[in-house]
Formats: structure tokens, sequence, C-alpha cells
């Protein structure tokens, strides 16, 4: 170490003398001794004053240009060097030096910036207002295609230092996507997909830029898929598989992505992975079929890319997947179970997979999960069957395969996931009037339902309990399920749920009071009265933002209230003639002869 403050007085003298080869004698002597010890010598170099002096020395016609650049690359691999060869003036020099010709420059002159601008903002601002990002894009750009070592290791180095520049932070990331630095690194990733550094550092480079939306359309716009899924199917190791997932993950999340992988065989690569890793216990093998399994469920989300696997479900990989449900292996079955939910997007693929028997799979899962169970594997299950009973042609079969029942035995539940899926199944199903009324007598559930209509930290839980109280009433038309709501407490929840912010929730609660005004008036009166029902209605009939099926129906439930002596007196009280007069000029036929007709009944019965 005394060797090297001898080293820093010489250089001094020198770097102002400019005396060729006793400055380059002090570099080596420097470069040796970050060597041994980067950290000391870095210290010592920050103390000496001497970062202030390379800013002269990177000069492009000076021999000794690319070792001061490495030394500057060497240092400030240390965190606390970085800002200090910012406030030294060496970014503007460096970035002058990315226009050279020698390509040793060039080299450590990258390494030099990428290593400044490592998880340094002051380091990245400073080459940002140089223009040196805009330099190493073109550089990429012209040397694309070049493949001898020594171009490697530059462009290596160059994506190394644009990742440096940009990672985790957006506007940097925005610039260089703007800068077209996407088209070109999917162009090296195809050249050189020998070349393990280099590919490696496009992979790093897109996980960082895919995270970005506005990166997804250019990708689209190459053949990165085609590309990822031959690098892919070359990788044994772990490790590198792991970084192409994580690529593919992100892009994943864009349609049109999604289809150009699934055509460039990604899935066959996904479900041999599954096949080779299914039975190991290795934490690696088990990550990897997670990984491998989502990304697969991922795919299915686009509406082209699922249609393309289904194949009419004759397809192998739809297949495939249903061999999943039935396995032993817990993230296989919530994989299938979520591949189901996937394919049960339209129609027809609900048909067709409900008349092949998948509600018994998806129910003997179901069963397997009932005590202390796989949430996920139960939210998953319960997804899958509420989508399949969207068409109207499979409620009827599902009913009668037992699938209320099945769901039923998750009641319990205190899963605000799983009561929501359970909650949207039974909705899908109740349609018939039979199946809506023997589930609305049912004491357990409507007591169930009841407490979770209070369920104000999950919203969705609320509002599907809403939703299935009301339907209940509505397509069963049942005084015996009107009273057992009655008798547990839920009319004030439909009450409330005549004010809800959605306009479909508002006419389903105001068409189930309707029913229950109709049907049972004397058994829910009280209960009408405390919930305030009267005030609310006249409410909906003042406001001008109530929609017209809202100002109908409030009509309608006002008319069938007058049945009600106590009920009665609150609606004149109230002076409804006003609201419901105005009403008859308006602008929707429906309900302006519903005023109409509602202006006729108040006056006769006031």
């Amino acid at each position: 170490m005394d060797n090297l403050s001898d080293t820093l007085k010489k250089l001094k003298i020198t770097a102002v003398d400019r005396t060729e080869d006793s400055l380059e004698g002090c570099l080596d002597c420097l470069l040796q001794a970050l060597a041994q010890n980067n950290m000391e010598t870095s210290e010592k170099i920050q103390g000496s004053g001497i970062l202030q002096l390379f800013a002269s020395l990177l000069i492009p016609q000076s021999s000794c240009t690319a070792k001061v650049a490495n030394i500057i690359a060497e240092v400030a691999k240390n965190e606390f060097m970085r800002i200090p060869c910012v406030d030294a003036g060496l970014i503007s020099p460096l970035v002058q030096l990315l226009n050279s010709k020698d390509q040793e420059v060039l080299l450590q002159t990258g390494r030099a910036l990428g290593n400044i601008c490592y998880d340094s903002h002051e380091g990245r601002s400073a080459v940002g207002q140089a223009g040196g990002a805009q330099i190493v894009v073109d550089h990429l750009r012209s040397l694309c295609s070049i493949t001898d070592p020594a171009s490697e290791k530059l462009l290596t180095v160059f994506c190394g230092m644009l990742m440096n520049y940009s990672n985790e932070n957006d506007s940097l990331q925005a610039q260089l996507i703007n800068m077209g630095v996407i088209p070109t690194l999917v162009k090296l990733l195809g050249i050189h997909c020998q070349n393990a550094a280099l590919t490696e550092m496009c992979l790093v480079a897109f996980g960082n830029l895919a995270e970005l939306e506005s990166s997804k359309e250019q990708f689209a716009s190459t053949n990165i898929a085609e590309e990822l899924v031959k690098l892919f199917k070359k990788q044994i190791e772990h490790d590198k598989r792991e970084m192409i997932f994580e690529v593919l993950a992100p892009l994943a999340e864009n349609d049109a992505i999604k289809l150009q992988l699934v055509e460039a065989g990604l899935v066959e690569c996904l479900l041999e992975i599954v096949q080779q890793k299914v039975d190991s216990d290795k934490e690696d093998d088990i990550a990897e079929l997670k990984t491998a399994s989502d990304l697969m469920v991922l795919l299915l989300l686009g509406d082209e890319s699922m249609q393309k696997l289904f194949e009419g479900g004759k397809g192998n990989v739809f297949q495939r997947v249903l061999s999943w449900i039935p396995s032993n292996n817990h993230q296989l079955q919530l994989a299938g179970a979520l591949a189901i939910a996937n394919f049960a997007r339209n129609d027809g693929n609900c048909i067709h997979m409900v008349e092949n028997g998948i509600v018994e799979k998806l129910m003997d899962l179901l069963d397997r999960h009932v005590e202390d169970g796989n949430v996920t594997v139960q939210h998953a299950a319960l997804s899958a069957l509420r989508n399949l009973a969207i068409p109207v042609v499979n409620k009827a079969k599902m009913l009668s395969s037992g699938v209320t029942e099945a769901v039923l035995k998750f009641l319990k539940s205190e899963m605000p996931p799983v009561q929501f899926k359970l909650l949207g199944t039974l909705r899908m199903l109740i349609d018939a009037q039979e199946a809506a009324e023997q589930l609305g007598k049912n004491v357990k559930l409507v007591e169930r339902l009841v407490e979770w209509c209070e369920a104000k930290d999950h919203a969705g839980v609320m509002g599907e309990s809403n939703r299935l109280l009301s339907a209940l009433i509505r397509h069963s038309k049942s005084k015996d399920v009107i009273k057992t709501i009655v008798q547990s407490s839920g009319i004030k929840h439909l009450v409330t749920m005549a004010t809800s912010e959605h306009v479909i929730m508002q006419n389903e609660a105001l068409v189930a009071l309707a029913l229950i005004a109709a049907l049972e008036l004397g058994t829910a009166e009280k209960d009408l009265e405390s919930a305030k029902l009267v005030q609310i209605l006249h409410r909906l009939l003042a406001d001008d933002r109530s929609a017209p099926e809202i100002k109908y129906n409030s009509m309608v439930l006002i008319c069938a209230l007058m049945g009600s002596e106590s009920l009665h007196k609150e609606v004149q009280d109230l002076a409804f003639l006003d609201v419901v007069s105005k009403l008859r000029s308006h602008e929707n036929k429906s309900v302006a002869q519903q005023a109409s007709l509602t202006e006729q009944r108040l006056t006769v019965e006031s």
C-alpha cells in the first residue's frame, strides 16, 4: 500500500506531463492493486483526488485511454465510488469515448459506464443527459450481426450497461423502448444463441423490459416467441430454464404473444416438463412443475390461444390437462381446475365438457378437499363449476349430477375467495324454480347468506350473497322461501341492495321486494318498515340519475306495498303523488305508463 501511495503521487505528476510510458506504468500498478484489494485501493484513489485527473486522461488519441477506463470500471464496482465518479466529471468524456473505433476502448468504456449506473440514480441521470444510452443502442444495432468473439464480448458489455442503466426504472426502460432496443435485442438473441453470456444478458434485458406494459406491443411485432421457445428446447439446466420462464410469464400476459407462444410449440414443452417432474420431490423440480403449469393456465386466458388448444374438446392438450384433475399432486389439481375454468369461457366449450363428464371429475376433486382441504384447489374447482353452469342447457344436468350438494359442503368455509365462488356457482344454477325453492328453504344456507351480507371487508362476498338471496326469491316465487328469509332477518339486506351503485343489483333487489310484497306482505311488513323501504323508494324516484328500470320497478313496488296499512300511511306521508306525476312525461314509455297507473292507484287509495 505504501507502493500505492507512491504510484498515486507519481500519477499526479505524469498526468500533467503526459509522458505516456511512465503514465502507463502507473496505471498498470493501479490495476494490479485493484485486483489485489479493490475496496481499499478505491478508497485510496478517492482520498488522493486523482479521480478528477482521470477526466483529462480519457482522450481518444492516447494509448492509455483503455486502461484509465478499466480503472474507472474497477473502482465503480464499489457503491461508494459511483457518485464521486459522477462528481469528478468522468461521464461526459466516457460517453465521448463511445464514438471510438478501438474495440478495447469501447469495451472498458462500456464497463465503466455500466458500473457507474448500477443502482445509482446520479450515475444513470448523468449518462442519460450525456446521450450515452442512445449511442449504445446504436452500437448494438450496428454490431448485431457480427459473430466474432471480440464483438460478442462487446455486445454483452453493452447489453449489461443498458440493463444497469434502466433496471427497475420505468421511465428509463420506456426511453430504451422508444429508442427501438427491443427488435435489436430479439435479433441479437436469434443470431448469438450459441453464446451463453450474451444470451443470458439478453434474457435479463427482456425480463426487465417485459414488465412494462408499453413493451408488449413491440415484443408482439418481433419473433420473440419463436426465439424463446427455440432457446427453451435446448436448455437442460434448471437455472437457464428458470431465466426463460421469468421472461415468458410477463410476455404471456399479452394475448397476441400468448397465441404466438402456442403456435411456436411452448405448450408441448410445458407438458413435457410436467410429465418429467410430477413424481419428483426435489425442490427445483417442484418449483419448475409449478412454473410450467401456471404458465400453461396463463396461456389459456387468451381467447384465441385457448380455442386453438381446445380443438373442439378433442385436442391433445385439453386431454392432458383433464388428466391433471384426478392426480395426487395439489399443484396439478389446481392448474387442471383453473385450465378447465379458462376453457369454460364460451357456451360451446361448456356444453361439450358437461356432456363429456367433466362435472363429475370436478366434484370428485372437491370431495377430496372438503375437510382441511387446499383452499386454492377449492377456489379453482368452484370457479370451473361456476363457468360451466352459465349455459342454460347445462344447469339441469349439473343439478341432477348433485352439484348443489357438493358445493354446499363448503358453506362452513371461512375463506372469502371460496365463499365468493360458492355463491357464484349457486346463483348460476338456480334459474330453475324447483332448485331455487329447494335451496331457498335450506335454513343453514339462508342464515349463512344473511351473515355474509354483512361481510363489509369483502365486497365481492357481500355482493354475491345479496344477489343470491334475491335470486332465490325471484326464481322460486315461493311463500316458503320468503318466510325462511324473513325468519333469518334477510329482508333488510334486500332493501339495502336496492341502493347499490350497480343498477343490475338495484333491479334484482326491487323485483325480489315486489314479489315479497305480492306474496307475503303481512310476514315481511315490520322488516320492510324498519329498513325504511318507503323512504328509499321515494329517494330513487326523485333522483334524476336513477335508471328507467329502477324508476319503473320502484313504482311497481309502491303499488304492491299499498296492501299494508302501516306502509300505505308512510307512502301518503311522503307525498309520492308529486314525484310520480312528474314521471308521467318521462321519455321512457314504460316509465311514463307505470307513472300513470301508480298515480291512479295513489289517488284512489288516498
